[in-house]
């Protein structure tokens, strides 16, 4: 009986285990590239700066590659060691895969902007990740 389990234990763990590997083993043309950027403007008290930055990251919607947008601001959550409300904005895209990443960084709609709406800002910190 022992090495019956044993046996499926074996098994299901080899099993589980290819799984999970295979997944990191997809060609990245076929994983989504999540692309997030947080802004903090030099001047954070300023209304017109924020609208001005706002203006110019939704310019960028109209970049073909963009699967998904989101513009925030940091959540009136409750304040944990964990959490870095310091930004002014956060702008959250999702890509088809790297090379949709990479037109967007090079489409002049996105140069335009950088080149447009930079003055604003004194830190841009960017996040990307695939899925697995």
């Amino acid at each position: 009986m022992k090495s019956t389990r044993r046996k499926f234990l074996t098994a299901t763990a080899a099993v589980m285990s290819s799984t999970a590997i295979g997944s990191f083993a997809a060609p990245a043309e076929k994983r989504m590239l999540v692309h997030h950027v947080f802004f903090w403007l030099k001047n954070p008290g300023s209304k017109a700066d924020l609208a001005k930055l706002l203006e110019g990251i939704n310019s960028l919607k109209k970049i073909d590659t963009l699967r998904q947008v989101r513009i925030g601001v940091p959540a009136a959550t409750t304040k944990r060691d964990v959490i870095d409300d310091s930004y002014s904005v956060s702008l959250l895209t999702v890509f088809d895969n790297v090379k949709g990443h990479d037109i967007y960084q090079d489409h002049p709609i996105h140069t335009k902007f950088v080149e447009t709406y930079s003055n604003l800002w004194n830190k841009v910190v960017v996040y990307d990740s695939m899925d697995l």
